[in-house]
């Protein structure tokens, strides 16, 4: 070994060339960065190019290519370390706090949500999709797309409490296969009892041209910038599903005919079937005296004679239709009130009159009619 050849240390990582000796012990090896390090003579070998490679030093250590005699390993002096070679940095982080609880967060409450990523260029912007956990448990999530008459799967994972998590990033011309999604949820929390959750599957109608237009994206307590939001579920209630089962909506019909339960048959004893006039409107009820509610039974089988050939949609349109009419007509008489009866079921034409009242007729207040003359499924409206 002489100055200027190259070395690799043997007990750690690094080599250098050789720029002195001190003694006959000890080797001064110059780094990468000028240092010269003193190391045991034992502890260095010669190596004849850059290659510090693996094979290079076993085939150093056994004394390739040379007749010279190695040092054997049990002559090498062992390196100790102590604790001031321990840097607890390196140790990789395992420890993760538990989530913290809020309160009054025991409700379940989980919403879907669309952030523009540039808002202030509405015809070009990527949008970002996010779960949000509104609620103390933990949420297993399932959100898919549906597919002719199937669905498949678009995401899978978990949301941690009262947090939202990112699930995609998309543009508008995803928006076609997106119209139609189904979350379904799974609540439960970690390493303590909780009250049991029943899970939550709801179908969403995603409407594509909300995201062509800025006042759908509105402020809201998840996000800093505005986005639109789908409600999932909240405290503790699925939402109702924004899509229309046609097959639902044909039991129903037909259940409502004939009177199941005592509250049923006491709604159709207060029925006031309409007039057939002849002149004005043929949908119109009979007048009634004094303050006395109008009453507008919706059942299909108090307006139609028959329902042959006509598909679950066309009854619904012509309820609604009759509720128009029956609103129009009384449209002038402020104070007036009307009770309509759409029977209890499932709840799919009672759906489609609060829709009604709630955007085309604000001004007018709606509630429950009495459940001791009309039962539970009728809805009084009042003109103002």
């Amino acid at each position: 070994m002489k100055i200027g050849d190259k070395v690799r240390f043997l007990s750690e990582v690094g080599g250098g060339r050789v720029s002195g000796f001190q003694g006959k012990d000890i080797v001064l090896v110059e780094d990468e960065d000028g240092f010269d390090i003193p190391m045991a003579i034992n502890d260095v070998v010669v190596i004849d190019n850059d290659d510090y490679s693996s094979s290079r030093v076993v085939e150093a250590k056994m004394g390739g290519g040379s007749n010279k005699p190695v040092e054997t390993e049990s002559k090498k002096p062992v390196r100790q370390y102590s604790d001031e070679d321990y840097d607890p940095s390196e140790r990789p982080v395992t420890f993760k706090a538990p989530s913290e609880e809020r309160k009054g967060g025991d409700s379940l409450s989980a919403y879907l949500a669309f952030v523009p990523i540039d808002i202030l260029e509405m015809t070009k912007t990527r949008f970002e999709t996010y779960l949000v956990n509104d609620c103390n448990y933990y949420l297993h999530c399932s959100v898919l797309v549906a597919e002719g008459n199937g669905w498949k799967v678009k995401f899978t994972g978990e949301v941690e409490p009262n947090t939202k998590l990112f699930v995609e990033e998309f543009g508008r011309e995803s928006l076609e296969e997106m119209e139609r999604l189904s979350v379904q949820l799974i609540a439960y929390k970690r390493d303590k009892p909780f009250l049991l959750k029943d899970p939550v599957s709801v179908q969403l109608r995603i409407d594509p041209v909300k995201f062509y237009k800025l006042h759908s994206f509105g402020e809201n307590d998840f996000f800093e910038q505005h986005a639109l939001i789908y409600t999932i579920v909240e405290n503790d209630k699925p939402v109702r599903p924004l899509v229309v089962d046609s097959k639902r909506l044909k039991e129903e019909m037909y259940k409502s005919a004939a009177p199941s339960s005592t509250e049923d048959k006491k709604a159709s004893s207060y029925v006031r079937r309409y007039e057939n006039g002849k002149k004005g409107n043929p949908f119109a009820p009979k007048h009634t005296k004094g303050d006395e509610p109008v009453v507008v039974d919706l059942h299909a089988n108090e307006l139609l004679e028959t329902t042959r050939g006509m598909s679950a949609g066309d009854i619904l349109n012509y309820q609604l239709d009759v509720f128009r009419r029956t609103l129009a007509d009384y449209g002038g008489k402020k104070g007036q009130k009307i009770v309509f009866i759409h029977g209890k079921g499932e709840g799919v034409l009672r759906h489609a009159l609060i829709h009604e009242l709630t955007y085309r007729y604000k001004s007018y207040t709606y509630q429950d009619a009495s459940f001791q003359e009309y039962g539970y499924g009728a809805t009084q409206v009042t003109i103002k």
